[in-house]
């Protein structure tokens, strides 16, 4: 069963956070860095757990990580990082926790070299799934294939975030994702 089957077969009463993520984020161009920063960090907390888990925790990630700010994260010291092992409201995990202040600091680099993380990604593109993933694994940490793909399909610069047939596919398609476009 795709993504798009899964979230169609839910009910009103399933109260669950999926629907909402598919109908409005999943696959939708992100231009904010710090958006895409969340949407990257995020994916890597989910490694070895569930999206509906990540997605039930999102607003305990944007406060415990400042919102997502790339600097403040950058900045976060040993203080930080205890207490992000000791928030119980995200996914308590050191070397995800590390993860997510190594990639802040590295994409103000990017940032530095390029003007943006957005720039950054867009001067890659495009890419196939495979260069994306040799090219993420060299600049950030814990960025397998599995996350880098999702990162990517679900900010709209790799296709595949929804079925042909499903209605978001042609909402999203109306704000002219990198994969729909020629470069």
């Amino acid at each position: 069963m795709t993504y798009c089957e899964f979230v169609n077969n839910l009910t009103e009463d399933d109260n669950n956070p999926n629907k909402d993520y598919h109908n409005n984020h999943y696959g939708f161009p992100i231009t904010d860095d710090n958006e895409l920063f969340e949407r990257l960090v995020l994916e890597i907390n989910q490694a070895g757990l569930s999206w509906l888990t990540i997605l039930k925790k999102q607003s305990n990630f944007k406060k415990a990580y400042d919102n997502f700010d790339i600097i403040t994260v950058a900045n976060y010291t040993d203080k930080d990082i205890e207490r992000l092992l000791n928030d119980t409201g995200i996914i308590r995990n050191k070397l995800k926790i590390n993860a997510a202040i190594h990639n802040a600091k590295v994409i103000i680099e990017l940032q530095n070299e390029f003007g943006s993380f957005k720039n950054w990604i867009d001067t890659n593109h495009p890419k196939t799934k495979e260069e994306w993933v040799k090219l993420f694994k060299k600049t950030f940490k814990f960025t397998g294939g599995e996350i880098v793909n999702e990162f990517l399909m679900s900010t709209g610069y790799l296709a595949g975030a929804h079925d042909q047939d499903c209605p978001i596919h042609n909402k999203v398609l109306e704000l002219k994702p990198a994969w729909s476009t020629k470069n």
